[in-house]
This record gives C-alpha cells, structure tokens and sequence, in this order.
C-alpha cells in the first residue's frame, strides 16, 4: 500500500510541475492591472509628444523622435483595442511595449531641444550681430580710406 502511495504522490508532484511551468504567470493581469498599466502609456506618450512639440518649435529635427513614438503610439492604439476586447493580458503586454520603447525619449527631446536652442543663438550672432559689426566695420573702414586718401590727395597739391 505504501508503494501505490509514494507512486501517487510522486505522480501528483510531476502534473504540478508540469502543470505550473505551462501556465505562465505574466499572463494572469486582472482588467485593473490592464488600465493602470494602458493609462501609464498613454500618459507617457502624451509627455513624450510634448517635449517633441517642445524640441521642434525650438528648431530641432525631430524625425526620429517621432518615428519611435508612432511606433509607440501603435502599441498603444493594440493596447487600447484589447482592453476594450476584454483581452487585458495582451492589453498589458502591449502597454508594456509602449512604455519600453519610450525611454529615454523626453530626455533625447530635451537634449535636442537645447542643441536647437545653442544652434539658434550661435545663428543669431553671426547673422544678425554678425552682419551690424561687418556693416560698421566697412563703413568706419570706407570713412578712414577715404579721409587717408583725401589727406593725402591735397598733401600732394600743395606741395
């Protein structure tokens, strides 16, 4: 009798095993797990977009920025689609996705933002201050040319 036991026992230890390591836990999210992660990306797609809008009205090429958040805005539209399916597994997973392919986003715009803004000051001063001190310079230059040749134009009647 014992023998059936431990062969049931053992039996029982192996369907767990076997039965747990095919159920994976990443896909049990309750709908509240769902939402909070889908308004999560939604959030940080909004900040992400800003501080693109931020960094291009600045000046700043943003082309690449916004390929990554179309992207991001996809997974984000899926996410969307499968909450609202009642599929709030793949509705995290999606929102998940979104949310790692915005990292570090807001801090490129923001370096962009301030490159475009340095460009723009560096711009500023050649064109504009630039071109008013070229335009002293000649006529102080034309001012002194023609008084030094004047001096010298009735130096030599005189003489």
């Amino acid at each position: 009798m014992s023998h059936i036991r431990f062969v049931i026992a053992v039996s029982c230890v192996l369907f767990l095993v076997f039965a747990v390591s095919f159920v994976s836990p990443a896909l049990c999210h309750s709908e509240g797990e769902a939402r909070v992660a889908v308004e999560a990306a939604e959030s940080e797609v909004l900040s992400c977009y800003n501080a693109a809008f931020d960094a291009e009205k600045a000046g700043a090429n943003v082309s690449t920025l916004l390929n990554t958040l179309n992207e991001a805005g996809w997974l984000l539209s899926k996410a969307k689609l499968a909450y609202s399916q009642g599929d709030f597994d793949s509705a995290f997973a999606y929102a998940n996705e979104c949310w790692s392919r915005l990292v570090g986003v807001v801090d490129q715009a923001e370096n962009l933002k301030l490159d475009a803004e340095q460009a723009g000051y560096w711009d500023f001063m050649v064109n504009f201050v630039g071109s008013a001190v070229g335009a002293v310079c000649v006529v102080v230059g034309g001012f002194a040319i023609w008084t030094f040749l004047k001096k010298r134009e009735q130096g030599g009647v005189s003489a």
